[in-house]
């Protein structure tokens, strides 16, 4: 077996070996330290931790895509907080008035579209400027933030449409709306990458971009679709989420960036691009969410959570460094 292939088996692996050895030691810990009764791998708890990790899962599965291809997006917590305006402001629109609950696939288009167009900017100011995707999403991030306050003030927009409620509490075989949602969205997205030239492209783009120019990818363009993804999955996680909410505040998705990337490289995704995983990337949402509500089972503050899983990820990130080191090193022998 190549260095190459070991490595990869490594970084596919680690995140599902981590999951493991979560739900081993939370239901251990949590038979001593939890306050509560129930189990930490009760069904229900499981059930719940699936939905809970959509919003977040969504925009990671989409995050993983933009990282692949040599970029990052850190514009999709205003663009999240944007569409979800958009979904429950416009449900109020006279020009609608009469649709009855037709105006909810109304809404959901309208709030889809202003994802998907504010992903196309960054995409297009990537492309025809040069300038770094880091550079233009943070100055996007903070544009597109303040259109949100903008169009909202410092109040909440809420709208709560029964209908809606209603199916995005629904259950089928067990599982939420919102877990069904991001099953969907990570499968499709795993087709794209493995199996399409679009995902060939993605990869080979992030591995050597003056490489992929000289083989005929239309790079620039390539990288406004890509940006455009994550744009629509932001908004159809603010779609899934506030259906279900009705309310939407101006702060609402802050730092949800961060906890994408970070679900990302937890699951074996390079920063440098040319590699990446979206079920390596599902797994790492499962493992923060674990994380999260497990510390919580135990009864640890948000600060300590926070603070082991920052400490996870420096330790992710040096182990890949060491990775590509070795494999570097390997290749001048």
């Amino acid at each position: 077996m190549s260095n190459e292939t070991t490595k990869d088996l490594i970084k596919s692996g680690a995140i599902w070996g981590f999951i493991v050895l979560e739900l081993i030691f939370f239901s251990v810990a949590g038979a001593y330290l939890s306050l509560s009764d129930n189990a930490f791998m009760d069904l229900d708890n499981m059930l719940l931790l699936l939905k809970q990790s959509a919003p977040i899962g969504i925009i990671a599965v989409g995050m993983t895509i933009i990282m692949i291809n040599g970029n990052i997006d850190l514009s999709v917590g205003a663009t999240y907080a944007l569409a979800a305006i958009v979904l429950l402001d416009s449900m109020t629109w006279p020009i609608f008035a009469g649709l009855g609950n037709w105006v909810i696939p109304v809404a959901w288009i309208l709030a889809l579209l202003t994802g998907v167009v504010l992903g196309a900017i960054n995409g297009i100011i990537v492309w025809k400027t040069g300038v770094d995707a880091f550079i233009v999403t943070l100055a996007s991030m903070l544009g597109y933030r303040g259109l949100v306050f903008m169009m909202n003030g410092e109040q909440p927009t809420s709208h709560l449409n029964w209908t809606l409620v209603d199916f995005a509490e629904a259950q089928f075989l067990g599982l939420h709306t919102a877990t069904w949602f991001l099953l969907a969205v990570t499968i499709i997205l795993w087709f794209v990458m493995t199996r399409t030239v679009h995902g060939r492209n993605a990869h080979a783009i992030g591995d050597n971009r003056e490489a992929a120019v000289n083989a005929g990818i239309r790079v620039g363009p390539h990288i406004v679709i890509n940006f455009m993804i994550i744009g629509f999955l932001a908004a159809l996680s603010a779609v899934v989420f506030y259906s279900e909410s009705g309310s939407v505040n101006p702060n609402d998705g802050m730092l949800y960036e961060l906890w994408a990337i970070t679900a990302v490289v937890l699951g074996g995704t390079k920063l440098a691009g040319g590699y990446g995983s979206i079920i390596g990337t599902f797994g790492g949402v499962i493992a923060i969410q674990l994380l999260r509500k497990g510390l919580g089972h135990i009864g640890a503050d948000t600060e300590t959570v926070n603070l082991v899983i920052g400490l996870i990820l420096i330790a992710v990130l040096f182990l890949d460094r060491q990775l590509n080191l070795k494999g570097e090193e390997e290749l001048r022998v």
